[in-house]
């Protein structure tokens, strides 16, 4: 069986380089000069937006934060349970959704680590397919954006108050600047801006083509920035508190327990500096109980408003396109670069394995063949998402690429061998311990290994390493490290082979890195 499939790659990789080639599509697909049959695809992606901060998703906020708008992208398509990030952080995100690769194998490992344009991805294909490509927004790859005919980028992190953009035509000389901010600058809010210059882009667009756009939202990302029509959203309303905001972290491994950031980092920071216009918070008086409550309570708000203008952008977007006739041929698209924690193991930020930082929101309309108010709970991962697009321009797979199209899953047809385990690295060892590990549908498995390993923008202080394991069916909430516990010694077994069987599936085995494969042995590893 085996044989038989890598003969049917190897003779679907052929096809599809030939077509290329020629700049054909592949067989069996209009023609890109013909009257566009293939849908066009919108891409809308946040930055650090947490499922829990979705209300279709019923987490602790859905009744109190609501977000309307996306919430209707769910009830008119498919909500995915278990779509999950392979590196959550940023840029290595942001290059695995281009590429398609884990970052091991596209070269972005870190926040440090760019792009390089010459690499294949998803921008590329579609558009030597016949597809018009665009990206607007967030970018945070730190080279030019390659493969799109047009793009209008913010200027590295990005601001969230009169941002500065960089047009496609313009980046050689922006980047020649030796002093300053470079791009030009918008006045507006940065959501609201990236939202005009999104639909100016589609009314512009060549009609007689399909088009690829990605919208990449600034918000919510630190330091959480509002629009002042905002600012009483929320005022009078007690955020609800995660019960493991007061988690005893007793239970964990020495490799994890004593590292992150946290409410009390967040405090700590809010007093010194200047966070937001509001001004540094007033604690006086308060015990550090009252004090990680109030910095909760702060730092939910602000981060909630940041999210109110995305869903009211989101809602911009979808009537948009139907006053234009183009919300039946569109595959809209909503997504976060990754998962963020928003107090829970009182940690913020991303990073961890854990399930708030793994975890994506994903959800996806296309009436031509999504169920209205479905759901999918198949393991998926941000290296499927540019499979996911060029399945449905008709194209296949580069075998390149380490994901799958999701496109059999969105319209109710797992496959039989579908992946039914993921694996996860971490590598930008900082106060968030550098670690990798597996996740099935019931368990998880961690190795915090604690080693810079030459990666750029590293800590070069090692920390200790450790295992965990953890009962996802028992303990959803990841607060009963069950690692030592003799029942479960033959799971860990199990887990740990189907772990060292994923790395060599994947060709990111420690045997790259023999320091790594040492620990990994003196510490239990197989």
């Amino acid at each position: 069986m085996e044989k038989t499939n890598a003969s049917r790659r190897e003779f679907m990789r052929l096809a599809f380089a030939s077509a290329m080639s020629f700049g054909l599509p592949f067989p069996g697909y209009a023609k890109s000069n013909a009257k566009p049959t293939r849908p066009n695809i919108l891409f809308i992606m946040a930055d650090d937006h947490a499922t829990n901060a979705i209300s279709c998703y019923g987490s602790r906020l859905a009744q109190v934060a609501p977000t309307p708008n996306i919430d209707n992208l769910a009830r008119k398509g498919m909500r995915l349970e278990s779509c999950f990030c392979t590196n959550s952080i940023c840029t290595p995100s942001r290059a695995t959704i281009m590429t398609g690769k884990y970052s091991h194998k596209n070269g972005v490992y870190t926040l440090r680590d760019a792009l390089d344009p010459a690499q294949p991805n998803v921008a590329k294909y579609l558009r030597k397919s016949g597809y018009q490509t665009a990206l607007i927004g967030k970018w945070h790859l730190h080279s030019e954006p390659s493969g799109f005919d047009y793009y209008h980028v913010l200027d590295g992190q990005g601001r969230y108050f009169d941002p500065r953009f960089i047009e496609k035509g313009n980046w050689e000389k922006e980047h020649r600047k030796k002093r300053g901010e470079i791009g030009k600058i918008y006045k507006g809010y940065s959501t609201d801006i990236v939202t005009d210059m999104a639909m100016k882009w589609m009314k512009g667009r060549n009609h007689k083509k399909p088009f690829f756009l990605m919208c990449h939202f600034k918000a919510p990302h630190e330091p959480w920035e509002y629009a002042k029509r905002y600012a009483n959203y929320l005022a009078d309303i007690e955020i609800p508190e995660p019960d493991s905001l007061w988690e005893d972290k007793s239970h964990r491994s020495q490799g994890s327990r004593e590292y992150g950031y946290t409410i009390d980092t967040l405090t700590k920071r809010m007093l010194k500096k200047n966070y937001h216009s509001e001004g540094p918070i007033d604690i006086h008086g308060l015990n550090k109980k009252q004090q990680r409550k109030k910095t909760y309570q702060i730092f939910l708000k602000r981060y909630l408003r940041t999210i109110k203008g995305v869903d009211d952008n989101v809602g911009r977007l979808l009537k948009f396109l139907s006053r234009n006739n183009l919300a039946q041929n569109t595959v809209v698209i909503y997504t976060s670069d990754q998962g963020y924690f928003l107090g829970e193991h009182n940690y913020i930020d991303k990073r961890w394995i854990f399930e708030e930082s793994l975890r994506m929101p994903f959800i996806v309309r296309y009436p031509a063949e999504i169920v209205s108010g479905s759901s999918n709970d198949d393991i998926v991962l941000n290296t499927d998402f540019a499979p996911t697009f060029l399945g449905y321009a008709g194209l296949p797979t580069p075998v390149d690429m380490q994901g799958r199209s999701m496109r059999p899953l969105l319209h109710g047809k797992t496959p039989s061998d579908w992946r039914t385990s993921m694996y996860y690295r971490y590598w930008m060892h900082t106060n968030r311990p550098a670690h990798y590990g597996l996740r099935t549908k019931r368990y998880k498995l961690i190795f915090f290994y604690g080693l810079p390993l030459g990666m750029s923008g590293a800590s070069s202080v090692r920390t200790k390493p450790g295992w965990e394991l953890y009962d996802l069916k028992n303990d959803p909430h990841e607060l009963h490290n069950i690692y030592h516990e003799s029942q479960y010694a033959e799971i860990i077994k199990e887990l740990k082979r189907e772990l060292l069987h994923k790395k060599k599936q994947l060709d990111d085995t420690d045997g790259k890195y023999p320091e790594l494969l040492q620990l990994r042995m003196k510490t239990g590893g197989i």
